[in-house]
């Protein structure tokens, strides 16, 4: 592998390295490393955010290097506190295993399982004896543990901590211990945990390890992507939602999206920046990344499709030429009723929210906007009418007496 290719693998998409890139760089000239990420499959939906890490350990694994992917099934079981105000729920195995399942088929929109080795630490987490765990215990102080930020905002609010939750990054970093990993990679929340595992690695195999942290990237609303925010675009969203949800992004993400989830050379990144900082309008740009990221995780034709689509539909405002029917009595309706009758599986508080946003209208046979919340009337023409749900759902619904 050359100086290059460990270059850009170490610096493009990556937030820090420690102790240091230079010396894992050195040590990556030298010889394969290990390398391990761990995911613990509390839930089955994958984002993109997701998919900065992913594309990271696909990276290394083309690069030769001995790639594991860790499924958390014994950490799962207490819940990764990172970035919660609240204890975890406790999953069963049957839960694990499923959510796995969905989380292996999007992830292979980025990782090829066959460069890459599967391990459980429920395999050797599940056989730590009582002693096992008080040598593991004495690594590290109490104080130490709770240091981290959630805890002490818990502390701030008279909310509890569990010792379990504590016990989380210890068995975390014994996972390094067990595997003898050279490098851990991870979002940048991860970093305590990962420094755990370093600092045993140090105690336990008398060796170095290295980090890696990736960055966290925005959501559709500029803040953290996050299935709690609503504001994540899934890996196996459909072509035009993704295409539809990436043109969405603000401004301000062309440049890190490129970066941290696309192959674009760097001189071209470069190129964009200096041509939006020098007037240029970002929306051709933006363009550009949707259909890079939408056409790599899904197809170029899917991608292309999508574009024509969002053209169409969101910039020329035109109503698509095929799109779903739904045919209904001749009943009054409350507009609230005919959402959930096109939208069967979308959650209420979801569709109250579009309403309340006025993002619900009427384009055939006249333009209606419905503003007036979840009992506003709404008469379906004989002939059909065209409801418009959001930026990119539409539906023809027809009345079928």
């Amino acid at each position: 592998m050359s100086n290059l290719d460990t270059t850009h693998i170490l610096t493009r998409g990556v937030e820090q390295v420690l102790p240091g890139s230079d010396t894992l760089a050195e040590l990556m000239n030298k010889k394969k490393i290990r390398v391990y990420l761990g995911i613990d499959p509390t839930g089955s939906l994958l984002t993109l955010g997701h998919g900065v890490v992913l594309r990271k350990l696909q990276q290394l694994a083309d690069a030769g290097h001995e790639v594991i992917l860790l499924i958390g099934n014994g950490t799962v079981r207490i819940g990764d506190p990172t970035g919660r105000d609240s204890t975890r729920p406790e999953l069963t195995d049957a839960v694990i295993e499923e959510n796995f399942r969905h989380w292996r088929a999007q992830a292979s929109r980025i990782l090829n399982f066959d460069k890459i080795t599967i391990k459980h630490n429920g395999d050797w987490l599940d056989k730590l004896s009582y002693a096992d765990m008080v040598k593991l215990m004495a690594q590290t102080t109490v104080q130490q543990l709770v240091e981290r930020d959630m805890f002490q905002e818990r502390i701030k609010n008279e909310l509890p901590i569990f010792g379990h939750e504590i016990l989380y990054p210890l068995l975390q970093g014994y996972d390094s211990v067990v595997m003898d990993v050279d490098l851990e990679i991870g979002g940048s929340d991860q970093l305590f945990n990962m420094m755990m595992g370093r600092h045993l690695q140090r105690v336990y195999n008398n060796r170095e390890k290295w980090v890696l942290t990736t960055p966290i990237i925005n959501g559709t609303d500029g803040r953290k992507m996050s299935k709690s925010y609503d504001n994540f675009i899934a890996l196996n969203e459909p072509a035009q939602d993704m295409y539809g949800k990436l043109m969405s992004m603000a401004d301000s993400e062309i440049l890190t999206y490129f970066a941290v989830l696309t192959d674009v050379p760097d001189e071209q990144i470069e190129n964009i920046r200096t041509a939006i900082e020098g007037g240029d309008n970002p929306m051709e740009y933006k363009k550009e990344l949707a259909l890079t990221i939408t056409s790599d995780l899904h197809s170029p034709e899917a991608a292309q499709a999508a574009s024509e689509h969002f053209e169409r539909t969101v910039q020329r405002r035109e109503v698509p030429e095929e799109i779903p029917q739904v045919q209904v009595d001749s009943k009054p309706w409350l507009i609230g009723e005919l959402l959930t009758e096109c939208l069967p599986d979308e959650s209420k508080n979801n569709l109250r929210r579009l309403l309340d946003q006025g993002a619900v209208s009427m384009l055939e046979p006249e333009k209606i906007i419905f503003d007036q919340g979840w009992e506003q009337p709404v008469v379906v023409a004989q002939e059909g009418s065209v409801l418009k749900i959001g930026k990119r759902k539409f539906f023809r619904v027809i009345n079928k007496d």
